[in-house]
């Protein structure tokens, strides 16, 4: 009799077991999402952060979220990610928030601005000095929410085809640069071009345009400027610390269950600091390769550099006056940057020290640029 009882509850137990388990499952739900980006597939710097990403949102979930990378023009152009997620068409995209400035010139700030943060400071404003809250609020207007998904950390000034010595030479010049800086640069003559990243190097060869500007020595040495403009100039002024987003459907995200959007957050945290490590490591030694290849480095003169950074204050008091989120979020950035910048003078002196000591001892390797 015991014996009876004790086989009913464990058959009990059993059937409470397999009523249980669709529970369990509904917990963990197969989620099929696609990602378009603007970034071609011959960098695995940009479109190799979606590819590793989507494998992290597929490993945390044990395989049930999974996110398809598609290049540009697979689903929608370059420079309508964003478009495509706030229309649905897709479930995530992965941009940079300048390219959209059209819809309102405060998106540049979601990217970068001339003379604006560089990497570090452009995560920490982002991250706690309330960035991130002020472009959601202007993403959110588009039912999208956006998330950093990297930094290529500061850029160079680009590739010309012939030398930049003074204001003079940027005259007439048909300029390929993204965001505020083509407004910046029109203010000196420049004619901005707003070129998606694949049709570059096409538009540098046939003479389209007479320079253009992409990242930094690692991604620019991949689509190979060199063969078409040999003058190669820094400091990118106008892009110290871009940062890449994720941008996503709003109500898709909230679709998902909490576990799902944790791994998603934490997946993008990730793919961020993997991109800024990896340009870190990988420019320095493709700086080096494009100068032994013939890249002429050269430095934007202190004429040009004070010219810019005039023109770029006058275009923000414009901007200012044009667009109420470019003033909120223009202000904040710059009652944030007077801080960091006392503490980056503190913090960034021991760099500053060790390289006088070399430079004195005659020990500084690399110096040969």
């Amino acid at each position: 009799m015991n014996r009876r009882k004790l086989l009913k509850v464990a058959g009990a137990g059993i059937a409470s077991t397999a009523i249980a388990a669709p529970a369990i499952a509904q917990s963990a739900p197969t989620v099929r999402w696609r990602l378009t980006t603007s970034f071609p597939k011959t960098l695995d710097t940009l479109y190799g952060a979606c590819e590793m990403f989507a494998k992290a949102i597929a490993d945390l979930s044990d395989q049930k979220f999974q996110i398809s990378v598609y290049g540009p023009g697979e689903i929608v152009p370059a420079f309508q990610v964003f478009d495509a997620v706030a229309n649905n068409t897709v479930e995530m995209g992965n941009s940079a928030s300048y390219y959209y400035i059209g819809k309102d010139l405060a998106f540049a700030f979601g990217t970068a601005v001339p003379f604006g943060l560089n990497t570090r400071q452009m995560n920490a404003w982002l991250a706690y000095g309330g960035g991130l809250d002020m472009m959601n609020e202007l993403y959110g207007t588009f039912g999208i929410l956006g998330i950093p998904f990297g930094n290529t950390t500061a850029q160079m000034g680009g590739w010309f085809r012939k030398e930049i010595k003074t204001l003079d030479d940027l005259k007439g010049l048909k300029f390929r640069v993204g965001g505020v800086a083509g407004q910046v640069l029109s203010r000196l003559g420049v004619v901005p071009q707003q070129i998606p990243p694949g049709d570059i190097y096409p538009a540098l060869e046939k003479g389209t345009i007479d320079a253009a500007e992409w990242i930094g020595p690692y991604d620019d040495e991949k689509l190979g400027f060199l063969k078409v403009a040999p003058y190669y100039y820094y400091p990118g002024w106008w892009e110290g610390g871009p940062t890449v987003h994720a941008l996503i459907g709003k109500a898709k995200f909230e679709e998902l269950p909490p576990a799902y959007q944790s791994v998603l957050k934490t997946a993008c945290q990730a793919t961020s600091n993997d991109m800024l490590a990896k340009y870190d490591y990988v420019n320095p030694t493709a700086l080096k390769k494009l100068v032994a290849a013939g890249a002429q480095l050269k430095p934007f003169s202190p004429e040009i550099m004070e010219a810019a950074f005039k023109a770029s204050n006058e275009a923000y008091a414009e901007f200012e006056a044009s667009s109420p989120a470019f003033k909120k979020i223009w202000g904040s950035i710059k009652d944030f940057r007077k801080d960091h910048y006392l503490w980056n003078q503190v913090a960034e002196l021991n760099y500053d020290a060790f390289l006088q000591a070399q430079q004195r001892a005659g020990t500084l390797e690399g110096s040969g640029l």
